[in-house]
């Protein structure tokens, strides 16, 4: 009779460097690898506890003296869009959806260097090139889509135009949006608001309960949107809880809001992949 153990991935923290939501803050993660036959497990495990995935790493805010961060998913079956939501739907229902596999192409890294340079021309991906684009598309070890949204042709136009595109996690209870992007010329069709709303159509007809977004920050500009769906869960205190009033959470900013490492890796659950015996 032959078991194996339980997942036991060893948790490391980056070095401080300069928060991209919080001015004057310093931001810090605690990561794992994410890889091995029991990768998608490990991801499904994680990221209900408050975990996002960069290609082939598990990470989670850890920062010093803040515990700002705070992960959101949307509650698919209690979502009912709001009148600006309906809108949006309406202005951009001439859009076309198409599920591939985590592929990058040209056009795909045309229309992310067009966004990142009229968006975050400033930001932690402003310099990435092509063969850094096709790593954070490709380098996946779990159910990885991408989601790519095309408009009708324009006058002398050929094909559909690539408007959007997001690269989706598939888990056990729902979608992980990891990084979405749109063409900054049709700001008219609030094409990041639109892209999650599809994605919660898409998490219904799938039967999947939760749609997530990444990280929400209280007093962050870039982030604030995220407060505007209904349905919306917060990961605080080690459980999920309803957003509520965004204004009652506010960034906590000083040392005794954040455990010691050690602490916070013991309290994580891991998924148990021993076999059962045969009977």
């Amino acid at each position: 009779m032959r078991h194996t153990l339980p997942i036991a991935p060893q948790f490391y923290v980056t070095a401080p460097q300069p928060c991209p939501y919080l001015d004057g803050r310093m931001e810090r993660k605690l990561f794992t690898a994410l890889q091995g036959e029991h990768a998608q497990k490990l991801n499904d495990t994680l990221s209900k506890q408050g975990f996002r995935r960069s290609q082939n790493v598990l990470y989670r805010p850890s920062c010093a003296e803040c515990s700002a961060c705070l992960s959101a998913r949307i509650r698919v079956a209690d979502f009912i869009p709001s009148r600006s939501h309906k809108r949006v739907l309406k202005k951009a229902e001439g859009l076309r959806r198409n599920a591939t596999s985590p592929w990058a192409t040209e056009e795909q890294f045309g229309l992310f260097r067009r966004y990142l340079d009229t968006r975050h021309a400033d930001g932690g991906m402003a310099d990435m090139d092509i063969f850094e684009f096709a790593a954070m598309i490709e380098e996946t070890p779990i159910k990885s889509r991408v989601i790519e949204y095309t408009r009708p042709p324009g006058l002398g136009e050929r094909g559909r135009p690539l408007a959007a595109v997001c690269l989706t996690d598939v888990f056990d209870d729902g979608l992980s949006m990891v990084y979405s992007f749109y063409d900054p010329d049709l700001a008219d069709l609030s094409l990041g608001t639109y892209v999650i709303l599809d994605h919660i159509a898409i998490a219904r007809e799938a039967g999947l309960p939760y749609v997530y977004l990444g990280y929400w920050v209280p007093g962050s500009r870039k982030m604030g949107y995220k407060a505007g769906f209904p349905a919306l869960e917060i990961y605080k205190g080690g459980r999920w809880q309803d957003l509520g009033d965004p204004a009652d959470h506010k960034a906590e900013l000083h040392p005794l809001s954040v455990d010691p490492i050690a602490e916070q890796v013991a309290r994580i659950n891991l998924p148990d992949t021993r076999t059962p015996p045969r009977e």
